[in-house]
């Protein structure tokens, strides 16, 4: 056996437990770690009431960022613009605590379970989901599950441009198609069958595309300056990266500190959350995500340009021979 085809097999040895060590720890070590950092929550009522409440959230350092409303109907407005995940207002009968499902399944069963165990011995704790999840999806988990085939849809596609050496305009239309027809067909599954969002048909379809633009360009993008070693770096990034730390299945807020901040500076974490504020939320808090979305996307495609004109300067190209003109024949 030759010197190379050993030191393949020694590498191909040698690589495999590092990718599943990475994987493991990517897709486990987050979800292992689930604990509230800084979850912003709010308290409503009276000065003298909700400062016992903000002490009871206080108990547990930097676990809640708590924000202070004058009434329920602030407290409301808030939950309603995404700048909380929930708040507790004081009523004469005992704290009324005010969760959105929607926003995060797990943090409002945290505030449910936390209110509940710090009320007073034979309160009973009114809660109200101020913005649910839909029938289709009670607990929020197809939602979540949604943003892996997103981001498998955008490196196939990104990978698929750069196997088959599509450059230039044509790339761009590649990237451009398959993200808004996988936009399409996502919605129809996700709105029309599961019936898992409820939000505006149109602009749900735009942030399947977008989110699958985003992880394509970014793919081809670095195939188109990385060569085919690119698609694999992309592919961690958006997949072994990108997925574990998007905090959909539970939210950002609740993953390790600062990975959470990470995540969503990477597609399938602005995705995430996007699509959340476009379906459950009236695109509240929908900007940041977006551009995040939008920044990926044009510099894939930027890169893609790049790349087509680097490989169009390359000094080994052949170039074209150049067309003799035929003779005139004599009349």
């Amino acid at each position: 056996m030759s010197a190379t085809p050993t030191r393949r097999m020694i590498g191909v040895v040698l690589l495999i437990p590092l990718i599943a060590a990475l994987a493991l720890t990517a897709f486990a070590w987050p979800a292992a770690r689930v604990a509230p950092h800084e979850v912003p929550v709010g308290v409503a009522g009276p000065a003298s009431a909700t400062e016992r409440l903000q002490q009871g959230f206080e108990r547990e350092p930097d676990a809640f960022d708590v924000h202070r409303y004058d009434d329920e109907a602030a407290a409301r407005s808030a939950i309603e613009n995404r700048d909380v995940y929930g708040a507790v207002v004081a009523t004469e009968r005992g704290p009324h605590l005010l969760t959105a499902s929607a926003g995060s399944p797990v943090i409002a069963q945290l505030l449910r379970e936390a209110v509940t165990a710090r009320a007073p011995e034979g309160t009973d704790v009114q809660v109200t989901d101020v913005v649910a999840t839909p029938a289709g999806d009670p607990r929020g988990s197809a939602l979540g599950a949604s943003m892996l085939p997103l981001a498998l849809a955008g490196v196939a596609t990104g990978a698929l441009v750069s196997l088959l050496a599509l450059r230039g305009i044509r790339a761009v239309g590649a990237l451009f198609g398959a993200a808004a027809l996988a936009g399409l067909t996502a919605t129809v599954l996700a709105h029309n069958w599961l019936e898992v969002i409820a939000g505006n048909w149109w602009a749900e379809a735009g942030v399947f595309a977008l989110a699958v633009l985003a992880v394509g360009g970014a793919v081809a993008g670095l195939a188109a300056l990385l060569g085919r070693p690119g698609i694999g770096v992309g592919a961690m990034l958006m997949v072994l990266v990108g997925n574990p730390l998007s905090g959909v299945s539970s939210a950002p807020e609740l993953l390790p500190e600062s990975v959470g901040a990470l995540g969503q500076w990477l597609p399938p974490g602005a995705s995430g959350s996007l699509l959340r504020s476009v379906a459950y939320f009236d695109g509240n808090a929908a900007f940041a995500p977006a551009l995040t979305l939008a920044i990926w996307a044009v510099l894939g495609l930027a890169a893609v340009a790049v790349g087509a004109r680097r490989s169009d300067a390359a000094p080994g190209k052949p170039e074209a021979p150049a067309r003799t003109k035929e003779p005139a024949p004599v009349g």
